[in-house]
């Protein structure tokens, strides 16, 4: 028995319209299936980041070790272990050797990133306070050579410049005859003094201008190179400047006693 046309017609329509209901009915499982995706997890380095900029070192150093064969992990470790030497009062040398071993291992897996070479040269600029003489020479010497290849990597990386700066203005603070009897029994030290310091501290400003250790860190060569007014315009530069490092905390007040005293 045939259709009629109209029956045919019917049925067409109707088949339309269950496709048009079936379609609609898919629809709420398709939008559950173009959820937004969920939040990725950070990575370890993130994770340090961020634990670093809430100035929670240990927490931040225990994050990058998560990743400890990636050279930017280490130099941060390193870069950890220096800003948690710098508030505590004890085992002070411990955390610093442990910057350095850090610092040296981002320079075995990646001796082309500069911030390896500056921690370093950071790092080894703190154990220097805990050496004799003539290890503190080999190390003054060790530390201009972190230096230059930090700047020759990244001219612009200011942690480097201004560590220079630090390295020049203790050069600075040594007298001819102490200068002389290094040259005649440890083989001498490198030249320079505050001019090269005032330099590099200049330097790193231009790049950074609101870091605060490189203004307190110039005002300070300022003082003991006799320039008061010089030093107290540093000073009040790095009182404007935010506080990134909780050391910076400590400089604060350090600067708040010597304007108070040279009123």
């Amino acid at each position: 028995m045939c259709s009629s046309p109209d029956s045919k017609k019917m049925r067409i329509k109707a088949t339309s319209e269950l496709l048009v209901l079936l379609l609609i009915a898919t629809l709420p499982s398709l939008a559950q299936n173009k959820q937004t995706p969920a939040p990725l997890i950070p990575t370890p380095i993130e994770q340090g980041d961020k634990l670093f900029e809430q100035m929670k070192y240990p927490e931040a150093i225990a994050a990058y070790s998560k990743d400890s064969n990636n050279a930017e992990a280490q130099w941060k470790i390193s870069r950890g272990n220096v800003c948690y030497a710098d508030i505590i009062t004890k085992d002070r040398e411990y955390y610093y050797i442990k910057a350095e071993k850090a610092a040296r291992s981002c320079v075995k897996i990646n001796p082309k990133l500069s911030y390896g070479h500056s921690w370093l040269a950071a790092s080894l600029g703190n154990l220097a306070m805990y050496q004799g003489s003539r290890t503190k020479v080999m190390l003054c010497n060790e530390i201009k050579s972190e230096l230059d290849k930090a700047l020759a990597l990244n001219s612009k990386d200011d942690i480097a410049l201004s560590i220079y700066g630090s390295f020049y203005h203790a050069l600075g603070n040594i007298s001819w005859l102490e200068r002389n009897l290094a040259m005649l029994f440890l083989g001498g030290i490198p030249e320079g003094g505050y001019e090269d310091s005032e330099k590099y501290f200049l330097k790193a400003i231009q790049v950074s201008p609101t870091t605060m250790r490189h203004w307190y860190e110039l005002g300070k060569m300022y003082k003991s190179w006799g320039k008061e007014d010089k030093a107290r315009e540093a000073f009040l530069k790095a009182q404007k400047c935010p506080i990134k490092l909780a050391s910076d905390k400590e400089h604060l007040q350090i600067i708040a006693n010597y304007l108070k005293d040279n009123q």
